[in-house]
């Protein structure tokens, strides 16, 4: 009896798969049943071909032998993952196998991790697509019943493999081109390159600038304050403070009077649904997660737990084919915190409008919202249950009621000044219920500590007595340099960061700099080539980041180049460019950069030697701040030692309570604090197994650890493409 082939791009989806379509025979690297078989990659199984695949002589990094343009670009499997594509490959080429259904992610990735396969493998069959925005019973069982031929989807693969070899033609020959110029290890891309050049122009406008003092002048009322403000331009900063104190002295001990009392019904609407970049914002703010966390979180949700429909979309709106199960999903989640606002919800007609449902605006996924699974929230670890959290109420506060409130503004008048006070009287909650107040908005500058304040009854004409006046003193402030969640904002909109108007409007109108699915990668990347460090929350950064940006030709600084690509990919996508035509483009602009970088007069300095020599090669090494702490590298791209200094670690300094450092190596290793404390490793070992288990402490000491492999050959080799971006 023939068989169809599935082909997922994870083994977790394969068993959700598998289950649906009674696959109960477990074999290596599949699932069996009657009429399917189930299979995975592991994410990429095949991948665009390393340099030296064409020619031999690209294995050594030389100036002479760029740029690096093959005739035609080769796949090759990923080596650490041979086995699992020598198992799919037989399975394609299986006699009883007479069809293939591809059920990679639904997207321009996802469609290449799938063709990639089939076309290495050589495989001639009929192929169909399986579509679907998540990982329940029903929503595959639904999307099996409406498959679509692969032909359908041929398009979307141009664009994603036209992405590709750009990627490879110009981050392969760029980095090359620099780490040879200069001598280090510097690479660049068309999405990473300006993502750091935003950050290094922040920094350099935070080194400019100077800061100036200003006073505003706060008068008390019985009551309520009021603050000054000119009665021309409406500021409330004064940069003369002779002119301050002035207005102190001639107010002081006044009668005022009310000049104008208005009140101002105003609303605000529910917001909209999240879509990744929204939502890894929002968490970043929150729980300080990185992107790249909250990625893996909601990966998880999708995957492991079905409660969340599709991670990596870019759509804030729903589709009318979502909106009969709205009702069914709001009744999934109508437990523990959620269970009173669902059941009001429920009470009246769903609050249904285009700012919720809006065809137009869903491409390939809508918006992230709940599944209609049941949900056992002690199943969530505790960072899980913050990102759904953050889902789950936002998906309420979506299908809420309008927020209503009195805006009440007092003029007041003494001596000839202006003052203005504000308050602020709720009618009705609507969706900010669910947040019980943690999603406060800022207003205008100088009156958001006393938008809030609740005013008295006061009535136009009235006298009320100044009880007090004071000038406060601040300090004009330098932007505030990025986090990752301000850092997200930009690179989804960086349209201010383009002089090209019309280029503006185009990136503007696609995903920005990245996508959803790929920003997350593009921080981390930043942040592990040392470019940029974590200071706190905020990204700094670093001397090597700072000269790159001097270094890379102009074209690559800007997000300009991205928008004239996501043009084309977007018009290869519909069918209406020519995949060819632009890759034929992209060899062009290849050699260009090449040419510009070899022919500059910068210079580069490591700024971070020290004078202890590489193990491996003799050179300095380099003094750096990784993920958890200090470490030193070789400057050698080839060498590639790296020695951890220090790692920070959780345990607490008895003496201050601050969290310690690790240092040293093995038995040797001793706990640092900044104020001084140092305990060995030993010492520390046993005032722990005084007061805690020594489970506990043999945990401690495994998680301090548990670094990430400084590197992954399967990692990177999986990241390659993306990394160069």
């Amino acid at each position: 009896m023939s068989k169809i082939l599935v082909l997922t791009e994870k083994p977790s989806v394969a068993r959700d798969i598998a289950k649906v379509l009674g696959c109960t025979q477990n074999s290596s690297g599949c699932i069996e049943g009657p009429r399917y078989v189930v299979t995975w990659a592991l994410g990429h199984l095949v991948t665009l071909a390393d340099p030296d695949v064409y020619n031999m002589k690209y294995k050594t990094w030389n100036l002479e032998d760029l740029p690096m343009l093959p005739k035609k670009m080769e796949l090759v499997v990923i080596k650490e993952t041979s086995r699992q594509f020598g198992i799919v490959r037989s399975l394609l080429h299986r006699k009883d196998i007479d069809g293939l259904i591809i059920a990679t992610d639904a997207g321009r990735e996802g469609e290449l991790v799938a063709r990639w396969i089939i076309e290495k493998a050589g495989f001639q069959k009929p192929i169909r697509r399986l579509w679907i925005s998540s990982q329940t019973d029903k929503a595959i069982k639904e999307g099996f019943q409406n498959l679509k031929p692969s032909k359908a989807y041929d398009n979307l693969y141009d664009s994603a493999q036209s992405r590709a070899e750009a990627d490879w033609l110009i981050g392969l020959n760029v980095t090359r081109a620099l780490t040879c110029k200069y001598n280090a290890q510097l690479s660049a891309g068309r999405v990473q390159t300006p993502t750091l050049a935003m950050i290094v122009a922040r920094e350099n406008e935070i080194r400019k600038f100077v800061p100036k003092d200003y006073w505003t002048v706060e008068a008390t009322l019985k009551g309520f304050r009021a603050l000054w403000q000119d009665k021309k331009t409406g500021q409330a900063r004064l940069f003369d403070k002779s002119r301050a104190d002035g207005i102190v002295s001639k107010v002081l001990g006044q009668t005022a009077s009310v000049i104008e009392v208005s009140r101002d019904p105003k609303k605000e609407l529910p917001p909209l649904a999240y879509d990744l970049t929204e939502l890894q914002r929002d968490a970043n703010n929150k729980y300080g997660y990185s992107a790249k966390k909250t990625l893996s979180l909601m990966q998880s949700l999708y995957e492991r737990h079905k409660l969340v429909t599709y991670p990596r979309t870019d759509s804030r709106y729903i589709t009318d084919d979502i909106v009969p199960t709205l009702t069914e999903r709001l009744k999934a989640i109508s437990i523990g915190p959620y269970m009173k606002p669902v059941q009001g919800l429920l009470k009246n007609p769903l609050n249904i409008t285009k700012r919720l449902v809006d065809n137009s605006k869903v491409t390939d996924h809508h918006a992230i919202i709940p599944t209609e699974q049941y949900v056992d929230l002690s199943a969530l670890n505790s960072d899980e249950r913050h990102i759904y959290d953050l889902i789950v109420k936002r998906f309420i506060a979506v299908l809420g009621s309008t927020f209503e409130y009195e805006q009440t503004t007092v003029k007041i008048e003494a001596s000839g000044e202006l003052f203005t006070a504000r308050g602020r009287m709720i009618k009705s909650p609507g969706w900010k219920s669910i947040y019980e107040g943690d999603m406060d908005d800022d207003d205008e500058e100088g009156f958001d500590e006393n938008r809030r304040q609740s005013l008295p009854p006061v009535i136009k004409g009235s006298q009320e007595a100044i009880l007090s006046v004071r000038a406060i003193n601040g300090k004009t402030a330098p932007p505030k340099r990025f986090t990752e969640a301000t850092l997200l904002s930009a690179m989804e909109h960086p349209g201010k960061y383009m002089d090209n108007k019309a280029l503006r409007e185009v990136i503007e109108g696609t995903s920005g700099l990245g996508t959803p699915a790929t920003r997350a990668d593009i921080i981390e990347k930043l942040f592990d080539t040392f470019y940029v460090e974590r200071h706190g929350k905020e990204i700094v950064p670093t001397s090597k980041g700072i000269q790159l940006i001097d270094l890379v030709p102009p074209d690559l600084k800007s997000p300009e180049l991205t928008a004239k690509w996501e043009q084309n990919l977007s018009s290869i996508s519909k069918g209406q460019d020519d995949a060819h035509a632009f890759i034929a483009k992209m060899r062009k602009y290849a050699e260009s950069l090449v040419g510009t970088v070899i022919s500059s007069s910068h210079v580069y300095k490591h700024e971070n030697v020290t004078r202890e020599k590489c193990e491996q090669c003799g050179k300095y090494l380099l003094e750096v701040n990784g993920k958890r702490g200090k470490m030193l590298i070789c400057p050698d791209r080839e060498c590639g030692f790296r020695k951890n200094i220090s790692q920070a670690s959780n345990a607490r300094c008895p003496e201050c309570h601050k969290k310690m450092e690790i240092r040293g190596e093995g038995d040797d290793r001793s706990f640092y604090c900044s104020c001084g404390y140092r305990e060995k490793l030993s010492v520390f070992k046993k005032r722990k197994s005084e007061t805690v288990s020594k489970r506990d402490v043999h945990q401690f000491l495994r998680n301090q650890n548990a670094d990430t492999p400084i590197n992954s050959t399967l990692a990177e080799a999986l990241a390659k493409l993306k990394n160069q971006k």
